[in-house]
């Protein structure tokens, strides 16, 4: 089932994250996100910028979320967001991406929004995927603009146009 996030799924949607924090360069964070901070981060999304966010949820346990987010903060930007998408590690491969992230895409061509971007770490096929899956192309390469792991990665951007 696929429905809005609440404040309710904070630890579970931490829990998700601080995964990928702790054992990939998916983030660029370092630090485990307390679950009070996921808590202003899901407010800020959902009451600030009235974006959704939500979760994928099966037999009252999260396996994975997907929100958009201001893109930039000047007003030009106003009809951009950028997405993002966590599974929970175990949760792979079973057609849980492609539907959350299609329901947040459906999400947000029905409202004002004119570009949507996703932001890769690279290397990462599954997310590459996933994106192309939907209609995204790729945009651009930022070359080693993280530092993690002992390692320089780059971000690659895809983006999908709606509302022309």
């Amino acid at each position: 089932m696929i429905r809005s996030a609440t404040l309710d799924d904070s630890k579970a949607i931490s829990d998700i994250y601080n995964y990928y924090i702790l054992n990939s360069h998916a983030t660029f964070e370092t630090e485990p996100v307390t679950i009070s901070e996921m808590e202003k981060r899901i407010g800020r999304v959902v009451e600030e910028f009235k974006l959704p966010w939500l979760v994928f949820e099966d037999d009252q346990e999260v396996l994975g979320y997907a929100y958009g987010t201001q893109w930039k903060g000047r007003a030009a930007y106003l009809h951009t967001v950028e997405t993002t998408i966590y599974l929970h590690q175990n949760a792979f491969g079973k057609g849980l991406g492609s539907e959350l992230y299609s329901d947040l895409m459906d999400k947000l061509k029905s409202s004002h929004f004119h570009s949507i971007l996703g932001g890769i770490a690279m290397p990462n096929d599954a997310s590459v995927a996933l994106h192309e899956k939907l209609g995204f192309v790729k945009v651009g390469l930022l070359k080693d603009v993280g530092y993690k792991f002992d390692r320089w990665v780059d971000v690659g951007y895809w983006q999908l146009l709606v509302n022309e």
